[in-house]
């Protein structure tokens, strides 16, 4: 049974939004994630619209604005209720293009190390912004992050829906996701290896991650959405991913058919 395959931007981060749909489109990608830093902020509309007529699939949104509080990626604003309507502003543009798509946020960092205030700001947050996205006809996706995050972008790691190179050390994970199965609005796929940088990662496979277990738990949970390939890397890196586009997205897709066949015998 073939499963659907997905790209997220971040795996190509250093070509344009352009770039991006002509490359995807030219190797057979059916379904995206959309980095919305990667569009005008201005004018955002031009490019959803070819986005539509390339008739991809938007399986999720990473948002400009991620988190209630601040995090590596956008340290300001700071205060909660501004971020807040910022990322309600994704939900609604999201809404009125691609309904039924998944925005994936996470919680930015705890202020002052105040953890009981950040989880009640967070949770009453959250629950606003899950009812514009009912609204809007889309869903909001929490993604709790590796422990190696939580002095930078995270006060959440534990799993209800995260990436597979965030939660795999956990020795209870395969447990937890067949548990959790109905509430996984997606699954990104990357690898680990012992990082060289914050942001390095490995081709699915290629690494130290259990996959094959890790998928199998997803799909006995009831999952039946897109494996999204996301790579990050570092430009900095001596062979890193994002040095060749097209090379990481093709092997990334030969990768994962080959992990998918080991995961349906």
């Amino acid at each position: 049974m073939k499963a659907p395959f997905g790209v997220s931007q971040y795996t190509t981060w250093t070509q344009t939004f352009a770039e991006d749909l002509a490359l995807y489109a030219d190797l057979g990608i059916e379904h995206i994630e959309v980095c919305e830093a990667k569009l005008n902020a201005a004018k955002p509309d031009a490019q959803l619209r070819a986005l539509q007529e390339s008739g991809m699939n938007v399986s999720s949104v990473q948002p400009r604005y991620h988190s209630p509080f601040p995090n590596s990626l956008r340290a300001l604003p700071a205060a909660p209720a501004e971020r807040m309507a910022l990322l309600a502003q994704s939900v609604r543009l999201f809404g009125r293009y691609f309904p039924g798509t998944t925005l994936v946020v996470n919680t930015g960092l705890a202020p002052r190390g105040d953890l009981a205030s950040a989880y009640r700001i967070a949770n009453r947050e959250f629950k606003r912004l899950a009812r514009i996205a009912a609204d809007c006809g889309v869903r909001i996706g929490l993604e709790p992050l590796n422990p190696v995050y939580m002095n930078t972008d995270t006060f959440i790691a534990s799993l209800a829906h995260a990436d597979l190179w965030h939660v795999w050390e956990d020795p209870e994970a395969p447990q937890r996701i067949r548990r959790y199965g109905q509430q996984l609005f997606g699954v990104h796929l990357s690898d680990w290896g012992t990082p060289r940088a914050f942001a390095d990662r490995l081709l699915p496979g290629e690494g130290e991650i259990p996959i094959v277990p890790l998928l199998r738990a997803a799909r006995a949970g009831g999952y039946r959405g897109v494996y999204t390939l996301e790579i990050f890397s570092d430009s900095k890196l001596k062979n890193s991913l994002w040095a060749h586009p097209r090379r990481t997205v093709s092997d990334g897709q030969k990768a994962f058919a080959k992990i998918w066949r080991k995961t349906c015998a």
